[in-house]
């Protein structure tokens, strides 16, 4: 600006590391988009050669969230939805799939990443009768998250709380459990937890992760299925429980193939 101040928008750039690549921006290229880095591209390359079968997991896991989200907003009435680790915004983001659903809902984003944080007002159209927002914060803080939150979610009636792709990011696999609970407790009855992750069950995909950990880059850490499990305790897991993405109540007339990302969506009683 002429006076010397800086736009939010700068004051975001500044804080985007393109030294190294980030899993969101990785994720973004692999999806088609454009909202990425050379080093970004050579890190995706890298790893889609030695596990091919990343792109493939990527598509299943955003069919899945469609897939899942209707379901909650359609099919059990669910008008709110705090989507934590929000990612960069392709197509059929939470807001767009859930106010197809249903238009009054109402959409809370979460992310601690400064590109995202730039791209957040392409995550905040709305249907007339809803309501989408965007806060700047970190999983490792869900209390934080919670009061943000509760200034535009009624914390008091039923949320779909989204953890899509983001708990490997939690090194300790006992924090992640402990931050799940902590996020789960503060949900009334009739909630949903809706989630995926990445899983260890393909030796490519593991060497793969290997080699992006050792870039420097966040980790993401390869859990198995079983260990994903124990984010659901003390909820109610709908059928079909935790699968891989493409076989959580595909639609009809399709041939579903698994692949290494799971998911499941519970409900809070």
């Amino acid at each position: 600006m002429a006076d010397g101040r800086t736009t939010p928008d700068q004051e975001a750039l500044s804080k985007i590391d393109t030294t190294v690549p980030h899993s969101a921006r990785i994720w973004n290229y692999w999806m088609g988009g454009k909202d990425n880095y050379e080093v970004d591209r050579v890190a995706g390359d890298a790893y889609r050669e030695i596990a091919p079968n990343i792109e493939t997991m990527a598509r299943a896991s955003r069919t899945y969230l469609i897939r899942a989200v209707t379901f909650v907003a359609r099919d059990r009435g669910v008008r709110q939805f705090l989507d934590i680790g929000t990612g960069l915004p392709t197509y059929d983001n939470t807001h767009q799939v859930a106010q197809k659903a249903a238009p009054d809902a109402r959409i809370v984003y979460v992310d601690n990443d400064p590109l995202v944080l730039r791209h957040a007002q392409a995550l905040l159209t709305s249907t007339p009768e809803g309501v989408t927002d965007y806060i700047d914060a970190d999983l490792h803080e869900p209390d934080t998250i919670l009061e943000a939150a509760g200034r535009v979610l009624d914390l008091g009636r039923p949320v779909a709380l989204l953890l899509m792709g983001i708990l490997g990011h939690i090194r300790d696999h006992e924090e992640a459990r402990a931050i799940v609970r902590r996020l789960t407790r503060a949900l009334p009855s009739g909630s949903y937890f809706v989630h995926y992750d990445s899983t260890d069950t393909d030796e490519e995909l593991k060497r793969a992760q290997q080699g992006y950990d050792d870039t420097g880059a966040v980790p993401y850490v390869l859990r198995s299925p079983e260990q994903l499990a124990d984010y659901y305790e003390g909820l109610e897991l709908l059928e079909p429980g935790i699968v891989s993405c493409p076989l959580w109540r595909p639609e009809p007339g399709t041939v579903p193939r698994p692949t290494d990302v799971y998911g499941g969506v519970a409900y809070k009683p």
